[in-house]
């Protein structure tokens, strides 16, 4: 069979603006695509729900693919094995309460099960602002991360979401959106961000899944993002807090 250039170009423009189309409407859509954006979306769409999830890089993971230091390896409490097991990803006891896993693994792993179960991601898309009404975030503002960094002046498109997930890590991106613009009063001590505390890794895996909740109506932090809304610690290459906190946000907005 002879090979078309064109029939390529067009396969992959129609395929991809049908997917693109079909997110511009969904249950639930996240940002960030760390290990806690990307478990949070596999419950979702394992529990049927539509969501989509957007990543500025050309890779998912976060900080996840490099372990500790670039040593690609990364260590989980005993209380997250479980969803290691879950997801099939080898483990092996280090200490009492303390496990390994290979963090390449992990990530691909992830990943693929959370597109199997029905998450569509999205990458080299940024969230550069968010739409509010009645002072609840009621969707997205997308443009091309290469757009984003090349400072260019070209019109963003947007899309609708019962619910959206700041999985953004320390940056918080989102709800730095939502202090910034919009006027609503997070739901912290302050009514703003807070900011992340230094490295207490016992307080900050606890405070992690504990701030995995709504920042105001229509956002819910998850993840790293949480402890630097709420104000935790951060807690280094353990990465049990970021599994956890993805399956409690997701079993939240199941409820609702």
């Amino acid at each position: 069979m002879k090979l078309d250039e064109i029939v390529i170009s067009k396969a992959i423009i129609e395929s991809y603006n049908d997917k693109l189309i079909k997110a511009l409407d969904v249950d639930v859509a996240i940002v960030g695509a760390g290990p806690a954006g990307m478990v949070c979306g596999y419950y979702l769409a394992k529990a049927g729900k539509k969501v989509v999830l957007f990543e500025r890089k050309l890779s998912v993971g976060g900080g996840m693919w490099g372990g500790g230091i670039m040593f690609n390896e990364i260590v989980v409490q005993e209380k997250a094995k479980r969803i290691l097991d879950e997801f099939g990803i080898k483990s092996r006891r280090y200490a009492q309460g303390y496990y390994l896993a290979d963090s390449i693994e992990a990530v691909s792993t992830i990943c693929s099960k959370a597109v199997k179960a029905g998450l569509k991601i999205f990458n080299l898309m940024s969230a550069e602002d968010v739409m509010v009404r009645n002072k609840k975030v009621v969707g997205l503002v997308l443009n091309w991360t290469a757009v984003e960094m090349a400072n260019l002046h070209v019109d963003p498109i947007t899309m609708r979401a019962k619910f959206v997930v700041d999985a953004t890590g320390h940056p918080a991106e989102i709800a730095r959106i939502i202090e910034k613009k919009s006027g609503i009063r997070l739901k912290t001590k302050t009514g703003k961000i807070i900011g992340e505390q230094s490295m207490w890794a016992e307080v900050g895996e606890d405070m992690i899944v504990k701030n995995s909740k709504e920042i105001c109506p229509g956002l819910y932090a998850c993840g790293m993002c949480a402890n630097a809304v709420f104000g935790g610690p951060r807690m280094g290459p353990i990465f049990g807090g970021m599994l956890l906190a993805g399956e409690k946000v997701a079993k939240e907005l199941i409820k609702k």
